[in-house]
């Protein structure tokens, strides 16, 4: 059976949002930090809700582990949450796929059960709004958490926007058009009724039926008065003799038929 599209697209957002949600969520780069007091030019320092890590713009060194050089970033609200809300999202997610992947049963002919399919939905759906709630959360107070960094112009520091945001951003919206849906399956007027993916009763096989044999009518109880020539249908000699169900003497030679012969005549010589 061919497997509805509400599902095909909820089964192929909701894993690549995850796996962009569970980048967001490790990488250390929610917020860049430019122009460091006491640092070289190029030095760029990445925050994100789990570490922090020291590049630089013109080399590929990174050094990370530095959770300890900069406490007060982590005691910001948002941080503890942020990490809270985006552990719990990956396993709502990894939840609702397990509730999912056996409703579907895109591998049998048998229709999928749309409604523990529309709960693995539900629980797509929030996965997603988890995701987004600390992302727009930290986006929206991005130059305003706390930290120990001194930057060289304290009036107008250089704040910018990591990867990570917009990672999360994209894995949260694709979780929640997956979750949407696939959670029309809920409704039954769209869940597969009037689609005609309800299972059908099995019908029973069909045997052939051999129609019996015709009895073939006998040729001496046609009516005398049936002749050749009232026929509108022409025959032969041979194919009367075919339609025969008694046996036929032998043609004989009319010059030696007897000509006091009296007997009754044949169809086929009438």
């Amino acid at each position: 059976m061919r497997t509805p599209g509400i599902l095909i697209i909820g089964l192929v957002l909701a894993p690549c949002g995850w796996i962009l949600d569970l980048t967001s969520t490790v990488a250390p780069n929610w917020r860049q930090l430019y122009s460091i007091a006491s640092k070289p030019s190029d030095t760029v320092i990445n925050q994100g809700i789990w570490d922090i890590c020291e590049s630089s713009s013109t080399s590929t060194n990174v050094v990370c582990n530095k959770r300890d050089s900069d406490q007060l970033y982590f005691k910001n609200q948002i941080i503890p949450i942020a990490q809270g809300m985006m552990i719990a999202s990956l396993i709502v997610t990894a939840v609702g796929l397990i509730v999912l992947t056996p409703a579907v049963r895109c591998w049998t002919d048998r229709p999928p059960r749309w409604i523990i399919a529309g709960i693995g939905g539900l629980l797509i759906f929030c996965s997603g709004v988890l995701t987004i709630i600390p992302i727009a959360w930290y986006t929206h107070i991005l130059t305003t958490l706390n930290t120990t960094t001194i930057f060289s112009n304290p009036q107008s520091p250089d704040i910018r926007v990591g990867y990570c945001i917009v990672l999360g951003y994209i894995g949260g919206i694709m979780e929640v058009l997956g979750g949407l849906s696939i959670c029309l399956g809920f409704c039954r007027c769209c869940g597969g009724r009037n689609r005609g993916e309800n299972p059908q009763p099995a019908r029973a096989p069909r045997t052939a039926t051999r129609a019996p044999n015709p009895i073939p009518y006998p040729r001496s109880n046609l009516p005398r008065s049936v002749t050749r020539s009232s026929s509108s249908v022409p025959y032969s000699r041979d194919s009367l003799d075919d339609d025969l169900d008694y046996p036929r003497a032998k043609n004989q030679n009319r010059s030696t038929v007897n000509p006091s012969y009296s007997g009754r005549p044949y169809d086929a010589d009438l």
